[in-house]
């Protein structure tokens, strides 16, 4: 039954035969990061999977929402005219003008310059509308109330932080004014580089996605607060091979406190001061891992011949037996 149901809508909004678009009404966010020039776009949705059909960036090119009756290709359709050189209100106007279906349509976009364009069809499922500012879009339909999108606006202006934690601010801004009339159930963040590096994927910054949850903006903030320890982790073992151990254990120790409940951070912390020689400040945490969790010392023993401890027997035998 719910499969048929956006042909049931089109038939009642008497849109043209044909239009079998997906349906993802919702809420959602396009913004460039005045300081880093970083491009994103956040949602959320009653609707499975929402970010696979919404959210659509490119590093040095711009952000795309698309929905309420999606035609997907308004993401890299708008990508691609951005980087061809037009502007958000250029590329936008020119899907438009060939989509015969726009009155359905609610669309939002900001290129790399900061510059935005946004439409609300005037068919969208009330309660409808879109607001844009500085460097941002806001758009919404089928909302519980139509002051939804304004408190997104404002939410996203005052919220301090990088660019994902003001996107997400702006989702939880929305939700707390009554978000989608339906409830909730995916929600997705995707922010990528101001320019892009030239390396394939080394542009996108944050990608997350909960594609089906019964409180999908609470599970996408913790996604963002495991991404970040992670992240912590990787510049811990960066400043580690700059033989700058002080920070390096400053990061690790920072990771630790964002993720306290994932064993595997301290773990390969771990390792990597074995590994570099610090076995005096690494054994302790080994035997923290291993009191949590029992399969750690196991990978412990493969990973010699991986080249990531030293293959020596008494060393090996010193973590295997490390106390607290």
């Amino acid at each position: 039954m719910r499969k048929l149901l956006p042909f049931v809508l089109l038939a009642l909004l008497a849109v043209p035969a044909g239009a079998a678009d997906p349906f993802a009404h919702t809420y959602s966010i396009v913004a460039r990061d005045p300081v880093t020039g970083d491009l994103g776009v956040a949602v959320q949705s009653h609707w499975f999977q929402v970010g696979a059909m919404v959210a659509w960036a490119e590093a040095g090119v711009g952000a795309v929402a698309t929905q309420s009756f999606v035609e997907p290709a308004y993401g890299p359709r708008g990508l691609a005219a951005m980087r061809a050189g037009r502007s958000a209100r250029e590329a936008l106007d020119d899907l438009l003008a060939a989509d015969p279906q726009r009155a359905v349509r609610q669309v939002a976009m900001v290129d790399a310059a900061g510059r935005v364009a946004a439409w609300t069809g005037e068919r969208c499922v009330a309660a409808a509308g879109h607001l844009t500012g500085e460097g941002f879009s806001v758009q919404a339909n089928m909302m519980a109330r139509d002051t939804v999108w304004a408190a997104m606006a404002k939410a996203y202006r005052e919220t301090k932080g990088d660019l994902a934690a003001r996107l997400l601010a702006a989702l939880a801004a929305a939700e707390a004014e009554g978000g989608d009339i339906r409830g909730r159930q995916s929600a997705a963040l995707l922010v990528v580089r101001a320019q892009p590096t030239g390396i394939p994927g080394h542009d996108t910054l944050v990608d997350l996605r909960v594609d089906d949850h019964p409180a999908p903006l609470v599970e996408l903030a913790r996604l963002l607060g495991v991404h970040r320890a992670y992240e912590e982790m990787n510049r811990g073992d960066e400043a580690f091979a700059a033989n700058e151990v002080t920070r390096a254990l400053a990061h690790y120790t920072r990771a630790q406190e964002l993720a306290p409940e994932i064993v595997e951070l301290p773990f390969w912390q771990a390792v990597t001061l074995f590994a570099a020689g610090e076995e005096e400040r690494a054994l302790p945490i080994f035997a923290r891992v291993f009191a949590a969790e029992e399969r750690w010392r196991e990978l412990v023993r493969r990973l010699p011949a991986a080249g990531l401890l030293p293959d020596d027997p008494e060393k090996l035998e010193k973590i295997l037996h490390a106390a607290p």
